[in-house]
């Protein structure tokens, strides 16, 4: 078991601005920037959420989720991780490693009085079971949002190819808009400019670049692959309650992935949504939310590690 606070790392809090932004220290002194979702009906006995986004976003992903779930009981933290969004980056002299990214997270996680549930998505999720295996008890349980120790390497292939596709960025906020339409047709609604601030940001040169470094391609996510060994391993030692949320069109997870999670972690329960895509949350957020709550809600009616690693499907998930 950890205490919260991490026995490793120092973490502090310090106000940077107004509102519920703030920035928390993580591994070697980066600055992380967090968003804060309290909750004015917080009950006992309710955990403290942790929002880890995936490869390429920030914590503006979890806005919708972190206040519709706030508004049930259960409030939490979303952060930017290191190189995305307006955390710090990374010295040019320091490669981005998968144990920044796990060290960062334990230091979140141990920040807070009572172990934390992680919702983690996809390169979020696989963090969050590295770091568990490392500090048993970190977490009071983990949803993981459409990731597995094995993923598709075509999916992968296809987000990295739309990561960099525009190297020089765009004319506008709008041109920006369109791109991202384009690579998700199956949602209903276009990115709006406050959307999409939290995505880009514009250059002296006028023009609006993604909101995150773009040594994180070549550094860690193009050889990812190599890694997945460990992670399985990582997987395996895990013993707090696990969710696996998959969606039904994702290009990344597979019913083959998932089966092989589910030999990994056989008390994990998984939720299968049908009609989502890899971007799970941003696909149905309602039915996304609807599944966690639920999950939380036996969480707290359950003691200790009791799951099932029944698959069920949810077809409440629309494009």
């Amino acid at each position: 078991m950890v205490t919260h606070t991490s026995p490793t790392f120092t973490a502090s809090s310090n106000v940077t601005g107004a509102g519920s932004d703030r920035v928390l220290n993580g591994q070697g002194d980066v600055a992380l920037a967090i968003r804060r979702f309290p909750s004015p009906r917080a009950l006992q006995g309710h955990p403290a959420l942790i929002y880890a986004h995936g490869f390429g976003q920030t914590r503006g992903a979890w806005n919708r989720t972190g206040e519709l779930m706030a508004a049930q009981g259960y409030g939490g933290l979303a952060y930017d991780a290191r190189g995305h969004g307006e955390s710090d980056r990374n010295a040019a002299d320091l490669p981005y490693a998968g144990d920044q990214f796990a060290d960062d997270l334990i230091v979140v996680a141990g920040e807070q009085p009572e172990p934390p549930v992680l919702v983690g998505a996809s390169m979020g999720g696989l963090f969050g079971l590295i770091a568990e295996s490392r500090w048993p008890g970190l977490f009071r349980a983990m949803v993981l949002v459409d990731i597995t120790p094995r993923w598709e390497h075509a999916g992968l292939q296809r987000i990295l190819a739309f990561m960099t596709a525009f190297p020089d960025g765009f004319d506008s906020l709008e041109q920006a808009a369109d791109a991202i339409a384009a690579y998700q047709p199956q949602r209903r609604t276009r990115k709006s400019p406050d959307d999409l601030r939290e995505l880009l940001r514009e250059g002296t040169d006028g023009r609006w670049r993604w909101h995150w470094d773009p040594r994180l391609v070549d550094e860690l996510a193009r050889d990812s692959a190599q890694h997945q060994d460990a992670i399985a391993e990582a997987a395996r030692r895990v013993q707090c309650p696990v969710l696996l949320i998959s969606g039904g069109r994702s290009d990344l997870v597979s019913e083959k992935t998932v089966e092989e999670f589910k030999a990994l972690v056989p008390h994990a329960r998984h939720v299968h949504l049908p009609q989502a895509t890899h971007m799970v949350a941003g696909d149905d957020n309602d039915a996304f939310t609807a599944t966690v709550l639920e999950y939380l809600a036996g969480l707290s009616a359950t003691p200790g590690n009791a799951e099932s690693d029944v698959t069920e499907s949810v077809s409440g998930a629309t494009p």
